[in-house]
């Protein structure tokens, strides 16, 4: 199955993520088919940059978001 979800990057206590599209079975930071945006929660307010036109061609390809990354579509506006 295909999965959009968080690849962790940053330093100790710093996170920034990447937006991925990856296979579920390959580890978290392991390898992906398409990064799609970025998410950094360290900003104020977060920081959340998405290609909205790819999501939507992963989600119609059957792509299923984890429950983290279905929240942050709904914010930058590809999910309703």
């Amino acid at each position: 199955m295909v999965k959009i979800r968080l690849k962790r990057m940053g330093a100790h206590k710093k996170p920034f993520y990447r937006v991925v599209v990856a296979d579920s079975r390959t580890p978290r930071n392991g390898r992906f088919i398409e990064e799609i945006g970025t998410y950094n929660p360290l900003k104020d307010p977060a920081e959340i940059n998405i290609d909205n036109e790819a999501a939507q061609k992963w989600l119609a390809n059957g792509a299923q978001p984890t429950d983290t990354v279905r929240a942050l579509l709904k914010k930058s506006g590809c999910l309703k």
